[in-house]
């Protein structure tokens, strides 16, 4: 038997020793435990962007309906317990070791017959569906990890409702260059006859969601744009209205500032409303819940002054940069800045330098094999025409430069959801010295 730490270790070596399987794959593997996942009703969320938000949005309402949930995300910001929330909590650690020995178990059965060993999003997604079955979950909510057609969660045969975010270019090396090449990866979540609500910004993706879900027959929801006005902004979050223009609409309120969060909490209230025979929750409790939503790094204030965003590629970047645009109108700004080398973080720097024009930049790294230097995002800071940039290697010391120097303006650290992690944790020793 393995220490909690000592499984750990080994599901973060995985990926060394494996190669991705096929869904059946997984299926043979929840054959060896009882299929825990068809004890638990299911929603699925695919996209690029705004998962986990989403993903937030619903868990919140279902618990203000008095349920218990189940919410499995990716990836962790701290501690890999993360990906379980019971009822917003993590799962402890003797739960984790648990699961992980189950799962092992029917891992070696496997292996015994032939079969490969799973991946590493494959395992915790095992491990996932034996930790909601013993908690007696009324409902799951899975974020896919990658794509949606060949990503492990689409074993759910039956979802309640799938949903779909906005979709734009990230993981091009896995799931297509172009935008119905992503799109036809997360369409592949859609299960015939079930519901699918989707962000309809893009037409080149919504053309590929709304013809997957024909060819399926099942009933397609397109949320637009037009569909949510803001009635007020604060850096605490925002109000606005959301129904489709000429219809009485409904007022919500988000802990979040930025203004793309509408289209995720939307798309989370409109999907609970339309399944409103199946959990019997008021409006009134289901504005109540999108209110109480918590959901962190994602435009999150940890300090006075101070936010953390875990936006990290293209689509994130150019929302990131409407939202500090805002309160750059009032406030200097000081960016906090990482990235990993396989991200287009040429296109984020350069995207970030003009459309902010921030006062200030420090840059930092995430140690890694994805690592970059902070000394090559300083020089493109610099190139890229911003005057005073800072290099440093360490994100605390970075994080305390950062917040020394922005004075009276407002601090954003951005790029990386594994900087956001670091930079959590920080922000919690610090306010456990104050």
């Amino acid at each position: 038997m393995m220490t909690y730490d000592e499984a750990v270790h080994y599901i973060e070596e995985i990926p060394k020793f494996t190669k991705k399987t096929a869904l059946e794959h997984t299926d043979r593997l929840l054959d060896e435990l009882g299929h825990p996942e068809q004890e638990m009703k299911v929603i699925h969320v695919a996209g690029t962007n705004g998962k986990g938000s989403t993903c937030a949005y619903l868990n919140a309402m279902l618990m203000e309906g008095g349920y218990k949930v189940g919410l499995f995300t990716s990836p962790h910001l701290i501690r890999i317990n993360e990906r379980y929330m019971i009822c917003g909590e993590p799962i402890d650690d003797d739960t984790f070791l648990w699961a992980f020995d189950r799962v092992m178990e029917a891992v070696k059965i496997r292996m015994d017959a032939g079969d490969t060993h799973p991946t590493y999003f494959e395992t915790l997604f095992l491990m996932g569906m034996l930790i909601f079955q013993k908690e007696k979950v009324d409902y799951a909510v899975l974020e896919v990890g990658m794509g949606g057609r060949l990503d492990a969660t689409n074993v759910i045969r039956q979802p309640l409702a799938c949903i779909i975010t906005s979709i734009s270019l990230d993981h091009t090396e896995y799931l297509g260059e172009t935008i119905p090449e992503i799109a036809s990866q997360k369409a592949g979540i859609i299960k015939p006859g079930v519901p699918v609500v989707f962000d309809g910004h893009d037409d080149a993706a919504s053309a590929v969601i709304r013809k997957r879900a024909e060819e399926l027959g099942s009933p397609a929801y397109e949320l637009e744009r037009e569909m949510y006005r803001v009635v007020a902004t604060t850096t605490q979050g925002l109000t606005f209205d959301f129904g489709r223009p000429g219809e009485e609409s409904v007022r919500l309120s988000i802990p979040q500032a930025a203004e793309y969060q509408m289209m995720n909490a939307a798309l989370a209230f409109f999907t609970m409303r339309l399944l409103t025979g199946v959990h019997h929750i008021s409006e009134d409790r289901l504005i109540a819940g999108t209110a109480a939503m918590r959901w962190p790094c994602r435009m999150e204030t940890v300090m006075d002054g101070i936010i953390i965003d875990g936006a990290h590629n293209a689509d994130g970047i150019a929302e990131f940069v409407r939202t500090v645009e805002h309160f750059h109108k009032d406030h200097e700004i000081t960016l906090l800045f990482s990235a990993v080398k396989d991200k287009r973080y040429e296109d984020m720097v350069r995207e970030l330098a003009e459309g902010i024009r921030p006062e200030r930049v420090v840059t930092t790294k995430i140690s890694g094999y994805r690592e970059l230097s902070e000394d090559v995002l300083a020089d493109l800071f610099i190139k890229a025409g911003c005057g005073e940039v800072i290099a440093e290697p360490s994100p605390e010391r970075a994080f305390d430069i950062a917040r020394a120097i922005k004075g009276d303006g407002m601090m954003f650290c951005v790029g990386s959801l594994y900087l956001a992690g670091e930079l959590k944790k920080y922000c919690k020793e610090i306010t456990a010295h104050d």
